[in-house]
Parts: structure tokens; sequence; C-alpha cells
């Protein structure tokens, strides 16, 4: 390994030291240093945070926790950075100490999560912080965490905390190039924690969907972009693939694009998610307050479950959190895209979710006044879905010719173009209307475009 990037006992050949088995991850190096960061209180919460939250209502074995992940994302930054090694260009500006801040990150990225944080992101409420800035607090100075980044591993809170939110790490103030870069393989085009999420929840799920890339190939291609670093500061690229790797970007693309399609975004994972977040913003004075964000499962579930109760928010709560009370996971009753109801598609999507949950509770005053609909309609009956405007699975990243040449995969890979814009927005991306199970035979023959639009006329 070059003098730039000395043996870190992370870096250690495989099978010179202590190890942890993960599934599908294999061996995970453990040494005393990690240890003692795993063992410290903000990783061990995430033992008590399900990685997939309400998917396990479609796939009962996604169980698996952001404890799991956390030691697979860390396990595939030892291997980026045992690769990247081999790259004169990365260990002319890599020292063991950018090595040790990345290593740290990677194990401490996901410990401002709270249970079904992501979903509760997409609400945009004003008091539900990002969970990378949420983190820092967890590993601050003074904490276990802390303790152990200092005594352990001389990195300072500061550094991780920085590179977790990309203040300081783009190559200026105290970040530096190497940071830069390693922070795009932590959160980037190609990075540990997609590899890791992809290959994991496609295992966990039972679909063999996340799995079929190669990661070895993938790694094993990673190279620093030609134009890094130019003029004496790095430039907007940064990692880049060699030609070697291209075949398997364009596998990791197909991948994600799948498992949005066939897990994430499953139409049924989708109406359970609509539940969980009409809950939380239905009650969300009461619900969300800092003690919150320190959940772990049950605590969350308990907690909604409470505050719904007595309110028709109940029927929401108890249809995921309480098995057996005769609710359960709402229906589609209808769905949009750009070639099916093109026209509420693109007035619905990309809509703020107070817009989404006012056209919902309009469509339900509306149906309350046909006499062949229920009398006991609730507002929180019928539920508006469109999955968030932002979520891409393009991959903004070059690819390094023999000749030294970059172009961007989407220019030198037409099928990875495809999947990500034509096939991912027109056949992934819907705008669902789901209703309460008890519901859905009486409401199903309704004209729902013409319904739908009358209800968005009156509130948008």
């Amino acid at each position: 390994m070059p003098d730039s990037l000395p043996n870190l006992p992370e870096l250690a050949p495989p099978g010179s030291g202590g190890l942890v088995r993960l599934p599908g991850s294999g061996d995970v190096p453990f040494t005393p240093r990690v240890r003692a960061l795993v063992d410290t209180p903000a990783l061990q919460r995430l033992r008590h945070v399900s990685q997939l939250g309400v998917a396990s209502r479609v796939y009962p074995g996604a169980t698996h926790t952001r404890f799991e992940h956390t030691l697979g994302v860390y396990g595939n930054a030892v291997r980026c950075l045992r690769s990247l090694a081999t790259v004169n260009a990365f260990a002319d500006v890599a020292t063991a100490h950018d090595a040790e801040v990345f290593l740290c990150a990677a194990l401490l990225h996901d410990v401002g999560h709270w249970p079904f944080c992501h979903p509760m992101e997409d609400l945009k409420l004003p008091n539900v912080p990002d969970h990378e800035h949420c983190a820092a607090a967890r590993f601050a100075p003074g904490t276990p965490a802390g303790a152990v980044l200092r005594e352990e591993w001389q990195v300072e809170p500061a550094e991780v905390a920085a590179f977790l939110t990309g203040d300081g790490a783009d190559g200026g103030g105290n970040g530096g190039p190497a940071r830069a870069l390693l922070r795009g393989l932590l959160d980037g085009p190609i990075d540990v924690d997609k590899m890791d999420y992809l290959e994991r929840d496609s295992l966990h799920a039972g679909v063999p969907y996340g799995r079929n890339f190669d990661k070895e190939r993938l790694i094993a291609s990673l190279t620093v972009h030609p134009e890094f670093g130019a003029g004496g500061a790095p430039s907007h690229r940064g990692l880049a693939l060699t030609t070697k790797g291209r075949t398997a970007a364009e596998l990791l693309v197909f991948a994600r694009y799948v498992m949005f399609a066939e897990v994430y975004w499953h139409h049924t994972v989708r109406a359970a998610t609509a539940m969980l977040l009409r809950a939380v913003y239905n009650r969300r004075a009461e619900f969300i307050t800092p003690d919150l964000f320190d959940a772990i499962d049950g605590d969350f579930e308990r907690r909604l479950l409470t505050v719904c109760d007595g309110t028709d928010d109940a029927r929401l709560a108890a249809g995921l959190f309480r098995p057996g009370a005769g609710e359960g996971i709402y229906k589609r009753l209808a769905e949009f895209g750009p070639h099916e109801g093109a026209a509420l598609f693109r007035r619905l999507s990309g809509r703020p979710y107070a817009q989404l949950a006012a056209v919902a509770e309009a469509l339900a005053a509306l149906l309350k006044r046909a006499a062949h609909v229920p009398a006991d309609l609730a507002p929180t009956d019928l539920l508006l879905d469109a999955p968030p405007a932002h979520r891409e699975v393009q991959f903004q990243v070059d690819v390094i010719g023999a000749d030294g040449t970059a172009r961007p995969l989407a220019d030198v890979s037409p099928v990875t173009r495809t999947l990500a814009t034509e096939q991912f927005d027109e056949h992934v991306k819907r705008v669902r209307l789901y209703c309460h199970p008890r519901l859905r035979d009486v409401l199903k023959p309704l004209d729902w475009q013409a319904e739908l639009a009358a209800a968005a006329d009156a509130v948008l």
C-alpha cells in the first residue's frame, strides 16, 4: 500500500484480524477501535430501528435493521479504500487520517435516523430535522461516541459531522481534496451506502433484483476523475469509473430501478407509507416533539397509536401497528401516470404534502354527498400518494476511456439513460388513490379521474 496510506488495521488483508459475518456481505473487519465505536449507545440504538420500515408489511423478511446496514456500509468502505489505495491520483492526496475520518463517517452515517425517518423527511415539516444534522448530536464531544472518536481514532467529532453534512468537506476549509473524493464515495453516484442497501434490502425482501450487480468489479474500477483538482482546487468532478466498470454501473442502475419499482415503491408499500404520513401529518402537533428523534421502532409505534386514539386517524395507526384490529393496509382505488390520466398526474405529481392531504379530504367531502357512499366515510378513509419528485435513479458519474477521455455514463450507456429517465419517470413514478379496505368494493366503480379532478379544482 502506498506510503501516503499506511497500513491501517482495518485495511489489513482479510483474515488477519477480528471479523463480523453479515448476511450477503461476508466478513467485515472488526478491529478493537471499530468495536469500541460500535458498542456506543449511538450505534447500538440502531439495532432497534428497522431499515425498511413499513415495507415489512409486504415483505415479511424485511425486518433487518439500520445496525446491520451500517456494518455493511463500513465493510464496503474498507473494500473501496483497499482498491483506491492502488490508484496513484488518490494515494497522492489521501492520508491515513482522511481514511480514518471516512471509516468513522461510514460507521456513524445513520446514527441520526429515527424510525420511519425518510418518509417523515418527505413531509418537509419545519420541526423535522434532516437526519445528517441530527446525527452530529449523537457523537458530539462529551458523548460516548465522541470520546471514542477522540481517544481511539484521534478523529475530531466535528470532522465527521462536516463529512456527513458536506460542510467544509468540499475541498475548502478543513476538508481538503481527499475528503471531497471520499465524501462522494459515501454519498454520491456510486457510493458504499447504495451498494449495501440495494444488496441487503433485496436479500431480506426475498427478491433477486438488488443483488444482480457486480460489486467487486464496480469497486475495482473506481478511479479519480482526470479533471479533479485542476487549477489548484477540486472541480465538480471527483470519483469516476474506468471502462471496465461500465457494465457493473449499468447493472447497479438497473438494480436501483427495479428495487424502486418492486420494493420501495410497490403499490402496497406506498399504501402503508401513505397511511403513516397522513397519521403523522394530522397529529403532528402532539406527535412530533424533540424526544421523537431519539425513539426506536416500538416507541414510535406506541406513541402514534396513543395520539391517534379516539380520532379518525386511529384507523390509520391501527392498520399499521395493531395487527388483528380489523383495519389493515389501505387498498388501491386508482392510479395515474404519464400515459394513464396524464392530466391528473401532471397536476398532482410533486405537490407539497399539505396540498395532497387537502385534495384527499376534499374528495371525501364531495363523496359524502352521494347516496351510495357509506355514511361513515371519514376524512382519513381516502389517501392520495405521490412519491417524492426529487427521487431519481440516474447516476451522474463519468467513465474514463482508454485514451483518458471522460464521458458521462448516460452518454456511453443508452440503456442507463433510458432506465433512469423514460422508464423510471413513466413506469415507476405514479400518483395513487387509496381507500380503507371496507370501502373498496363500493367505491371502485366510480369515475376517479372526474371525481379527483373535481376535488383538485376545489383545493388547488
